[in-house]
């Protein structure tokens, strides 16, 4: 039985039981469970701390993990990436008081306040300087405030809570982060469940980002149509009891439909229906 360590609380935890979830298998938990069994597609899904997970997969103990790939840097343990998830993106990075003129690369001696120590170790060891890493475990940002550090590198996704602590980002971020699929070994990637897993996931995260148009259309204008609504291969066309008009359905990014439903309808298109997707391949 395949056995998919995911994270058990927070955002990751419930975007990850979504995605699952709209891909076809059962993970929910109705408690505190650690571990929830999928019978139809015979996998384990075990509940472990985020920051955990790269390490039980990474030393072979767990075949997949859904995980941050910051996380999973700054376990220092190799995992494979098998599947980037489009959620839960971020930034790396380093941030000062708003006041202060302090760049990276003048960090060398100075205390550096992080969740994330693997990660600022590496990135001191590249650029040549030595620094106090002071570990914390939580609300990094208040340290410099507090006297505990100088400095910190910290995720940021809006940048709000740097700025509502007074801080500011100095230089390019340490690393963009996203939720993903990992694997002990690429080769997992090879396993007839974990084809079929990625298959599935990739199916759904195509569909959050496609939608289905269908609308009736002048013949006269079925040309620009198909220009507006090109699809994927090409547009499905049927005739309508009208042999003037003739109906149309594509599959457009779901990001445009505003603007692409505003075009179709300039042009004489009636009947404009946009609906989501559940899942696809193409």
């Amino acid at each position: 039985m395949l056995q998919v360590a995911i994270p058990n609380k927070g955002a990751l935890s419930e975007e990850s039981v979504a995605l699952l979830r709209d891909a076809g298998y059962k993970c929910q938990r109705y408690g505190r469970e650690l571990m929830v069994t999928d019978r139809e597609n015979q996998i384990d899904f075990i509940f472990l701390r985020p920051r955990d997970i790269a390490q039980y997969v990474g030393n072979g103990v767990l075949e997949l993990g859904i995980t941050g790939r910051d996380l999973a840097l700054d376990s220092a343990v190799a995992v494979a990436e098998l599947l980037p998830l489009e959620f839960g993106r971020s930034r790396f990075c380093y941030a000062v008081p708003q006041e202060s003129s302090l760049t990276p690369d003048r960090f060398g001696g100075l205390r550096i306040a992080t969740s994330y120590p693997e990660i600022v170790r590496r990135d001191l060891a590249a650029r040549g300087l030595e620094a106090k890493i002071v570990r914390l475990d939580g609300a990094v940002e208040i340290s410099i405030r507090l006297g505990v550090a100088d400095c910190i590198a910290d995720v940021v996704e809006s940048g709000r809570t740097l700025l509502e602590a007074g801080l500011r980002i100095v230089g390019e971020p340490l690393l963009h982060s996203e939720a993903l699929l990992v694997g002990r070994e690429p080769a997992v990637a090879e396993l007839p469940a974990v084809r079929k897993m990625i298959a599935r996931l990739r199916g759904v995260l195509v569909a959050r980002a496609y939608a289905m148009i269908e609308y009736d259309i002048p013949r006269t204008a079925l040309e620009e149509a198909c220009r507006i609504t090109p699809g994927i291969e090409s547009p499905t066309i049927s005739p309508l009891s009208n042999p003037d008009w003739v109906a149309v359905k594509a599959m457009i990014l779901k990001k445009e439909s505003n603007r692409i439903m505003d075009e179709l309808y300039g042009i004489g298109a009636r009947g404009i229906i946009v609906c989501n997707l559940s899942s696809c391949r193409i």
